[in-house]
């Protein structure tokens, strides 16, 4: 548990951190300011001149001109508090606008850079929820919280000033239901503060339980799940919802309260007067200010509790925003040395990988690849293939050896330049919504129309592109489900391709694709491995029958390696594995 003191520094610091984003704002944030301590001071002109005005001119019957004047003047201050109340609510909101796009573009820049292991552990919805729900929550931190609250405290002094200038004992009894107002306040704030960080967490909830399952929904449909994930989601639904009514039961009470407190107020006011009017000199004009005091000075409290609450859920979406932004698992990207080509080889030396801490799934691994030439990697599920490219790719980092490229250790390359000179095709393809033009090219202005078609020529895929209904430009659905699973692999190949890597990596991806399609793509694997660095990994070992070299995983490690020739030629694991795949391509023939 933290002290006072530690949660005070907490928010101090809090403070500063959401206020630092208003620097750019430098004139929006000091207009705003501005324009509040006007209306903070104009607020009390309006009940003064009516009571000058009642006092002079209506009961006191002087000049009918200077009522007309003192009428002329409320309305245009009126008109002016009107003014500077539309000026104060768009500059308040343009500036919370402005600081709400900006931090929303340093947490998406900064959720790109993330390692793949923080992903692994944080549900997409929970980073949803932040980068827009809690984002959004903090402009009204601008809209309804520092600005207007320093702005009602002002007013409020104000008001208890000209209160007891005017009659200390009329302004002690508009006051006299203070105390009561600042205990329901108290409570209020304490409840609706506990609702509100309830509701936040529901929402959060509620955002990653629907992306989940709608990402999910033909798994959920297969297995006839509709109703029992129905139940889940109706369950999480109806915690948000006892949360949003209990925050409204607070609501519903306090707003009350305080309306009985200053009518309560006003009564006392009304019963003073009637019994001891005459001894203090107390006229209607007298009257008419406390009673537009007490309602002007019970509202800016009533406003002040829900404008601290909001205040105060601001912070608590600031601090979760702020948590991923402090997020320190980004990929480092220290290095200086460009990567282009693999001029001699790489090289894995005594690597040791974990996913989760001391469960290795590499375990002192070595072997060299040399440029130019075609590997594979085949092994049973969870033997370490495709972690062998997550590395390699820097999609994670190794835990103990080496991985070199030309003897250059890959963290000492620049990440981009790497990575741009690495195509990877993965088995778990992703399209987006978009043409296939835009998929193939990820809108990258670099890469030309007519690249692309020259590419696709070149891997004798453009056929297959122009039987879809637009060609290039027929538009995919999100994920691509509009296409078949071997329709979206022939994509994925191009888009490796036509950003012309100097590494090519296939993982798996002709593990699930019909016959037709799985001969297409080893027509594009040869062209695209011709000549490249390239490196393999396959189910079907039809897949890697050209390769000149292969490397069998086992458990972690490397249990065999050489040419199909060689490993076929003696009593090795991969013989057994490519027998038995031979056997089942007979039998799905004879059947």
């Amino acid at each position: 548990m933290l002290s006072k003191e530690q949660n005070k520094s907490l928010n101090l610091d809090l403070i500063k951190r959401i206020l630092s984003y208003t620097k750019p704002y430098g004139m929006l944030f000091y207009g705003s300011v501005i324009v509040t301590l006007l209306l903070s001071g104009l607020a009390i002109v309006r009940p003064l001149l009516i009571s000058t005005a009642l006092n002079n001119y209506v009961i006191g019957r002087n000049s009918l001109s200077d009522l007309n004047t003192v009428c002329l003047l409320i309305l245009g201050f009126l008109i002016l508090e009107a003014l500077l109340q539309v000026i104060n609510i768009r500059v308040t909101n343009l500036l919370g606008q402005n600081i709400v796009r900006d931090l929303r573009n340093q947490v998406y820049k900064h959720i790109l850079n993330l390692k793949n292991s923080y992903f692994d552990n944080t549900p997409v919805g929970i980073l949803v929820t932040r980068a827009i729900s809690d984002i959004e929550s903090l402009s009204d931190v601008f809209a309804q919280g520092f600005i207007v609250i320093a702005g009602d405290m002002i007013m409020l002094l104000v008001f208890v000033i000209a209160m007891f200038a005017k009659n200390w004992v009329l302004a002690l009894l508009a006051m006299s239901t203070i105390p009561l107002l600042f205990v329901a306040t108290a409570l209020f704030k304490r409840g609706v503060k506990k609702s509100f960080t309830q509701v936040r967490n529901a929402v959060a909830s509620l955002n990653t339980f629907t992306q989940e399952h709608i990402t999910g929904m033909r798994l959920v449909q297969l297995f006839n799940r509709e109703e029992q994930e129905f139940e889940k989601f109706r369950e999480i639904n109806k915690l948000h919802r006892i949360a949003n009514i209990r925050s409204i039961l607070y609501y519903s009470i306090f707003f009350p309260v305080v309306e009985i407190l200053s009518s309560f107020s006003i009564a006392l006011i009304i019963w003073f007067v009637g019994v001891k009017g005459n001894s203090y000199q107390v006229n209607l004009g007298d009257i008419t200010f406390f009673v537009m005091m007490v309602n002007m000075l019970f509202r800016p409290i009533r406003m002040l509790a829900d404008r601290l609450n909001t205040l105060q859920m601001g912070f608590v979406s600031a601090e979760r925003v702020f948590k991923v932004v402090d997020t320190h698992e980004v990929i480092s990207d220290r290095g200086v040395i460009k990567f282009s080509n693999v001029q001699n080889s790489i090289e894995f030396k005594n690597v040791w990988f974990a996913y989760r801490k001391d469960h290795f799934v590499l375990k002192d691994v070595s072997f060299e690849i040399k440029a130019g030439t075609t590997v594979g990697l085949v092994g049973s599920t969870g033997a370490g293939k495709s972690t062998i490219i997550n590395l390699l790719s820097r999609f994670y980092e190794y835990n103990k050896g080496q991985i070199l490229i030309d003897g250059v250790e890959i963290r000492d390359y620049e990440l981009e330049s790497l990575r741009k000179n690495t195509g990877v095709v993965l088995q778990d393809v992703y399209l987006f919504n978009d043409t296939i033009l835009n998929n193939i090219t990820l809108s990258n202005p670099e890469i030309k129309f007519e690249d692309v078609v020259q590419a696709t020529k070149q891997i004798e895929l453009y056929d297959f592109i122009m039987s879809l209904p637009g060609g290039f430009h027929y538009q995919v659905a999100e994920r691509g489900q509009s296409l078949s699973a071997g329709q979206r692999q022939l994509i994925v190949f191009i888009r490796a391709f036509v950003y012309q890597p100097a590494i090519f990596i296939l993982d798996e991806a002709t593990a699930t694709i019909d016959t037709q399609t799985e001969l297409l793509i080893q027509k594009a694997v040869h062209k695209i491995s011709k000549g490249r660095t390239s490196i393999i990994i396959a189910h079907r070992l039809s897949t890697i029958s050209h390769v000149d070299k292969i490397l069998v995983f086992d458990k972690g490690q490397i249990s065999e390696e050489g040419s199909i020739e060689e490993l076929l030629s003696k009593d090795s694991r991969f013989k057994k594995l490519y027998e038995i795949q031979n056997k089942k391509s007979e039998e799905q023939l004879n059947n």
